[in-house]
């Protein structure tokens, strides 16, 4: 893949509730997964933007049947399907953010899309550097991260 989802954009919805996707994050996620997407809030904080393929994989626990015997799996799945809708990305690289969502987040004015390695965040321009400045990375932090388990081996 010659693209990433790495890095941040500025941007603006236009008056139907869309974004243009930035252009490298456009072309690295219809490189590597196509068109299709899963816009959804885990959180309400922000908007998150999974290419189909990678939302399905992180899914993949209710196809396992834990759907039906995990309370807490179900409550997951009702929030985010509520909330959240499959997309496909027009033919001018834009993306409709519903209004529900875009409500939630408070998505208005300037707002920042974080790419995530295999997925976007939209956020509130103010209300991410807000949040960043009030939990700004420590020392253990670092430490913690660099324990674990999945990275280790990787930097060695």
């Amino acid at each position: 893949m010659g693209n990433s989802l790495i890095g941040s954009y500025t941007a603006r919805f236009d008056k139907s509730g869309r974004i243009k996707i930035p252009a490298k994050f456009r072309a690295a996620i219809e490189e590597e997964y196509g068109k299709e997407l899963f816009i959804t809030s885990l959180d309400d904080e922000a908007v998150q933007v999974y290419p189909l393929s990678i939302w399905k994989k992180l899914t993949n626990i209710t196809g396992e049947g834990l759907l039906h015997l995990k309370p807490d799996v179900r409550m997951f799945m009702l929030r985010v399907n509520l909330k959240g809708s499959q997309y496909e990305i027009d033919s001018k690289g834009r993306i409709l953010i519903s209004q529900a969502l875009r409500e939630k987040a408070v998505l208005d004015g300037e707002i920042e899309v974080v790419g995530l390695n295999n997925h976007m965040e939209i956020w509130n321009k103010q209300k991410l550097e807000e949040k960043l400045n009030k939990h700004p990375l420590t020392g253990e932090n670092f430490e913690q991260i660099a324990n674990l388990s999945f990275l280790k081996g990787r930097t060695e």
